[in-house]
């Protein structure tokens, strides 16, 4: 790689907008899962010059639906120790100002999130205690149905968000907190764009466009989160990129196309890395997820295996002929726009 490459990356704020890293640190006791995150993610994160990364709390089908709150819970808490275990690395954020800070401290920013609500059902103002325990990015479903809407593998029903789903909506915008429609089926995708009033965020989503998939955006979907001053980040999983053979410049492919489609300034990285997640909780032959959501054995394009293949994306980028000023946005300067304007921040920022 070039002197320049490694230098505009370094020097970059680089913001990871999907690991599932905690579904692993939270398989560790109280007393070691510091110690874990500094042994063996840590070195990742810094060795792929990441400085924002939100981590997202998935509830595996095990937990379902009696223990989920519950497990949520442990992950928070599993969230907090390494954090407080490693003070001089990282530090969890809550809104923009804390991301500012961390930053300027040379340390990782962390961001908790929660991937699909099975913990609060419809129970909607559980999301407000939530809240107060750290969550700031939500998206409502996975592959299948919620209280709260339908993911993109139930598109055939056409389901847009239950009024539980548009009550919840509410409060996100009310208390400040960033609604994520990455895993939303289509039409519930159309629906938030019709009725959100603050920014959107699509933590790891590619361009239908190029990989005609149901986890991937239509042009319509990406302008529409863009209309939103929202962002749309890139997925790395290679089944979404691209048919078969993805590569680093898949990767790319799909960031151009966005950044065509609705402006550079609406672009980011969620890589959703889960190789790593995967040789752990499905070790083997056991599959991942069953066949009807469209995943198959493709789980990391060569090189994007973890966070430390990310100057590879920058690399790429740059060989394209991008400005370096494009290269910075994409990589974490538009997140941490977003998350400067909104993170944290009850709802003062409506459209309109």
């Amino acid at each position: 790689m070039q002197r320049v490459d490694t230098d505009i990356h370094r020097s970059a704020v680089v913001a990871d907008t999907h690991n599932d890293l905690l579904m692993l640190v939270v398989r560790r006791s109280a007393a070691q899962c510091g110690k874990y995150f500094r042994e063996r993610w840590l070195p990742q994160l810094r060795a792929g010059g990441v400085d924002i990364q939100v981590l997202p709390i998935f509830i595996d089908e095990q937990f379902r639906p009696e223990g989920a709150l519950r497990q949520t819970l442990r992950m928070i808490e599993s969230a907090h120790r390494l954090a407080e275990a490693n003070p001089d690395a990282v530090g969890l954020c809550r809104t923009g100002v804390e991301v500012d800070e961390v930053l300027s401290s040379g340390r990782i920013a962390l961001v908790l999130a929660l991937e699909g609500c099975p913990q609060i059902d419809d129970d909607v103002e559980l999301l407000r205690l939530l809240g107060r325990l750290g969550i700031r990015v939500v998206s409502f479903t996975h592959f299948g149905r919620s209280a709260l809407a339908d993911g993109s593998s139930e598109d055939a029903t056409g389901g847009r968000l239950t009024s539980a789903g548009v009550e919840a909506l509410s409060v996100l915008e009310e208390d400040g907190l960033i609604l994520d429609v990455s895993h939303l089926g289509q039409a519930g995708v159309d629906h938030v764009l019709e009725i959100a009033t603050r920014p959107v965020l699509a933590t790891h989503s590619s361009a239908r466009a190029l990989r005609d998939h149901h986890r991937n955006l239509t042009d319509d979907q990406i302008k529409g989160i863009a209309a939103t001053e929202g962002v749309v980040c890139v997925n790395f999983y290679a089944g979404f990129v691209a048919d078969h053979d993805a590569t680093v410049g898949s990767v790319v492919d799909h960031i151009e196309h966005v950044a065509w489609v609705a402006g550079i300034e609406h672009v980011g990285l969620g890589p959703d890395f889960i190789k790593e997640l995967v040789g752990e909780l499905h070790p083997g032959d056991e599959p991942l997820i069953s066949e009807d959501v469209g995943l198959d054995e493709r789980l990391a394009i060569p090189g994007l295996e973890g966070p430390a293949g990310l100057p590879l994306v920058t690399h790429e980028m740059l060989v394209r002929g991008m400005s370096e000023q494009d290269v910075r946005a994409v990589l974490g300067g538009n997140v941490l726009r977003l998350f400067r304007a909104d993170l944290g921040r009850p709802g003062v920022r409506g459209r309109g």
